[in-house]
């Protein structure tokens, strides 16, 4: 793991476009539904206890989070979708605040979707890879919380995943399992982060 990931630290948060840092040197997305463990594979992967919020409530992330690896990187965490208990109007706004960032932040240099390995391709899931096809934006699919799964059964839901991820533009979209509490698929993931930030 680089060692730089470790002096992760938050840096802003905004409710809009307008309020996000300057849109220059490399940045990698963090999405997926409410509670796929998208705070917890955040903090994993900088090496950090309490970097991004966990909670126990769906949909607590609703602004974009910015996390400053170093000047020119960083990690932000995307507003939860799917079943977060909020009004329509409010998840109308992240919406709209997802699709502005995804098609207009030109420093995104990819997208980590996270999806429970359970139950992974929702509805909202197939949409994002419709999403980051339609404007090719690199995504890699980590499929969190493996270690409640069995090997035979994880590696399963693994190849689901591919073969329904091969019938889009052939090296755009990458997959894994990932767990952040055996921190199983670390060094997986961290190659593609180095990548994508030009590490």
């Amino acid at each position: 793991m680089n060692p730089l990931y470790r002096n992760t630290h938050y840096l802003t948060s905004a409710a809009r476009l307008s309020q996000a840092p300057t849109d220059d040197g490399r940045e990698i997305a963090f999405a997926g539904r409410s509670n796929a463990g998208k705070s917890s594979a955040i903090n994993t992967l900088c090496d950090q206890k309490s970097l991004a919020r966990t909670s126990k409530t769906p949909g607590r992330t609703q602004l974009l989070n910015f996390f400053e690896i170093d000047p020119e990187r960083r990690l932000v965490d995307l507003p939860g979708y799917g079943f977060a208990k909020v009004s329509v109007s409010i998840k109308q706004q992240w919406q709209g605040l997802l699709s502005q960032y995804l098609e207009k932040r030109q420093c995104l240099h990819g997208l980590f979707l996270m999806m429970d390995i359970r139950h992974p391709l929702k509805d909202y899931d197939v949409q994002m890879l419709d999403w980051a096809a339609s404007i090719g934006l690199p995504a890699h699919v980590l499929l969190t919380k493996a270690d409640k799964l069995k090997k035979g059964p994880a590696a399963a839901s693994v190849l689901k995943v591919r073969k329904v991820l091969s019938a889009y533009d052939g090296d755009l979209f990458s997959v894994q399992a990932f767990s952040a509490l055996k921190r199983q698929g670390l060094d997986e993931a961290h190659a593609v982060m180095d990548d994508w930030l030009a590490l």
